[in-house]
């Protein structure tokens, strides 16, 4: 397979299209149309699905899985988890195709000559992100991922990840496949982040659209959106962005990164920080235009995943980590919409039926 072909595993964001976006997944495919909008986001590249297909179809693997799923029982959570770890265990151990490793290892060195660069490796389903089924947190996402030989190996962690045990189960209760259901990965610059979170283009209690509620701490954002942490919370009125509401949380732990370890770790917070919020009011308004931008071009609400980068200067240093499309509350309208429409058309239905009945 020659430099052309290897090359088709590595889709840059900023080089994304269209017609990639279904060989990057939901998550590599939102960075790729935020940076196409001109939102300020890391720079990175995706390891495209073609290259989890090749290594899923190397030496036997796929028959592997295939069996393995077979003998799986959806309501035995213990055995569900026994043959998810069989799974994941076969995917890693498995070598990765030379020209794949090949490509990812050259993606890496153009991002960083040295070697040195921390980046962060987040997985990108193609089953995820999508309106109506959202797989947001079920695969895996590694930080501060720093040389190409741990890129290499968080790549087919990533790629294992598909098949935990949670992700399984919600394929399988969705009708989403499995073997299916392809992978790509994201190599993204890591965010030194002095603070980070999500924040909603709605209410997430009531649906209300004319809010946007943001949820922050200290640090890296992964506690906020784990529910490790009670983040601050602040409620901003989406037409006028003006601050209707905030609630600042006792926060104990900010996750940040270890640059000797090459790692992130949990640091206790100085009691004296534990009150203060995680952003001046000038941040919260600035995530809140961010987040009222991406709903705006996007169609629709959005959850929207963001930082602020330390080593950025002021107005320059919010950056949008992943923007996916709501789910819990479009869902229920369409439900209520489908309700609706069935109610009126059996009300026509029983009011039409004497008059069909006499022709």
């Amino acid at each position: 397979m020659g430099a052309r072909a290897a090359a088709s595993f590595i889709v840059p964001f900023e080089a994304a299209r269209e017609a990639d976006f279904p060989r990057i997944g939901g998550k590599c495919a939102s960075l790729a149309r935020m940076i196409a909008q001109g939102v300020r986001v890391p720079a990175g590249f995706a390891v495209a699905t073609d290259a989890y297909a090749l290594h899923l179809h190397s030496n036997g693997l796929e028959a592997t899985i295939s069996e393995r799923l077979s003998r799986i029982v959806l309501d035995d959570v213990d055995d569900e988890e026994k043959l998810s770890h069989e799974i994941r265990d076969a995917i890693v151990a498995q070598p990765m195709p030379g020209v794949v490793e090949q490509a990812i290892r050259e993606a890496y060195r153009r991002m960083s000559p040295d070697g040195q660069l921390p980046v962060a490796v987040r997985s990108s389903a193609t089953a995820e992100d999508l309106p109506d089924a959202s797989l947001a947190g079920q695969q895996d996402t590694y930080l501060w991922v720093v040389g190409e030989d741990a890129v290499v190996e968080k790549v087919k962690a990533c790629w294992a990840s598909l098949f935990n045990a949670r992700a399984i189960s919600y394929r399988a209760e969705n009708g989403l496949g499995q073997i299916g259901v392809l992978m790509s990965v994201g190599v993204q610059k890591m965010v030194n982040a002095s603070a980070a979170g999500v924040a909603m283009t709605l209410d997430p209690i009531n649906g209300d659209r004319t809010k946007i509620v943001i949820d922050s701490a200290f640090g890296l954002g992964e506690p906020v959106v784990s529910g490790e942490i009670t983040p601050d919370n602040f409620v901003v009125e989406k037409v006028l962005l003006q601050i209707i509401k905030q609630r600042i949380s006792e926060k104990d732990f900010e996750l940040v990164a270890d640059r000797a370890a090459r790692r992130t770790v949990e640091r206790v917070i100085a009691p004296e920080r534990r009150t203060l919020p995680s952003l001046t009011n000038a941040q919260v308004l600035a995530v809140a235009r961010l987040a009222k931008s991406l709903e705006r071009s996007m169609g629709c609400p959005q959850d929207v995943e963001w930082a602020i980068d330390a080593d950025l200067p002021e107005d320059e240093n919010l950056v949008a980590l992943q923007s996916r499309p709501e789910t819990v509350w479009s869902q229920k309208k369409k439900q209520t919409t489908a309700v609706y429409e069935t109610g009126i058309a059996g009300v026509l239905g029983t009011l039409l039926a004497p008059v069909q009945a006499k022709r």
